[in-house]
């Protein structure tokens, strides 16, 4: 759609396709979500710096993190976008190390307890019957929020017609390598009856295969991977707040930009709502990410 309609955002298409009131229902929704996330994020980026600080209260390293993430989304949008490659590329790069120290371990080239009996034993794949894969799928649809951007994105794309094919074309080879091929390793390590609820999975097939530190480095990780969310949000949020602007159905003071084309007002509101967030853990700094 976004390559059959040239200069169209995905809040455009859904306008174009369903009209204004579904487009408005849809735009503001999604609005929401990615204000709830970004919350979320700051305050759990600030969480994973009180591992190593954790003398600092939670909101002042909210508060920095937020600082962080606003401050490369007043850039161009190159800039965001460099922020995420190195971002992804940490994720990456972790990624392909868990699935071979896993890989290893399931070989029995590392020593562990791993076994491919795993897949079947303890109940098999669907210990909790059909009802369990149901409330799964309720997380793994959460999890897979943002591959969305790419519709958000297309109208600052150059070359749109020909890059947006290629990215859709490799984000189900990604999903196959980095999403599947790790639960496949878990769950293969790990029988899924001792997965602990108080440390990554990851953590613990990175501790079987004694590699140290695993903690650490898994904490620096996760801190890379909720920033990165967080800085997707507040991309997110102020081009949809534009486009809304633009169809009508937001107040048109959201259609101010910046020379660089930064949309100025929306990256301010969304930076309102941070704050009361952070204020939240300010508050009540050992409830807010429970209740989050």
């Amino acid at each position: 759609m976004a390559t059959a309609f040239p200069n169209l955002n995905v809040q455009h298409l859904i306008k174009k396709a369903f009209g204004f009131q579904l487009s408005f229902i849809v735009g503001w929704l999604y609005w929401f979500n990615w204000i709830i996330v970004i919350i979320v994020e700051i305050v759990a980026a600030g969480s994973f710096l009180q591992y190593w600080f954790p003398s600092v209260p939670l909101w002042v390293l909210s508060i920095l993190c937020a600082s962080v993430i606003i401050g490369i989304n007043l850039f161009q949008v190159k800039y965001y976008g460099e922020l995420e490659f190195w971002f992804a590329g940490i994720k990456i790069i972790t990624l392909i190390a868990f699935i071979i120290l896993g890989a290893l371990i399931m070989l029995g080239l590392l020593p562990s307890s791993a076994s491919f009996s795993n897949y079947t034993a303890h109940g098999g794949f669907f210990p909790q019957g059909i009802d369990g894969m149901l409330s799964a799928l309720l997380v793994v649809m959460f999890s897979y929020g943002g591959a969305e951007l790419i519709g958000v994105v297309v109208t600052e794309t150059k070359d749109s017609q020909r890059v947006i094919p290629k990215i859709i074309k490799g984000t189900v080879w990604r999903v196959i390598l980095f999403y599947v091929l790790p639960i496949l390793i878990i769950c293969g390590v790990i029988p899924w009856n001792q997965v602990s609820t108080e440390v990554s999975p990851f953590v613990q097939v990175f501790s079987l295969s004694g590699l140290p530190e695993a903690a650490d480095i898994m904490n620096f990780v996760l801190l890379t991977a909720v920033l990165s969310a967080a800085n997707s949000g507040i991309y997110a949020t102020s081009r949809i707040l534009f486009t809304l602007s633009q169809n009508g159905e937001a107040p048109k003071v959201f259609m101010k930009t910046i020379k660089k084309g930064i949309p100025l007002n929306g990256i301010f509101l969304t930076t309102l709502c941070i704050l009361a967030g952070v204020f939240l853990s300010y508050l009540t700094p050992d409830l807010i990410l429970s209740h989050l």
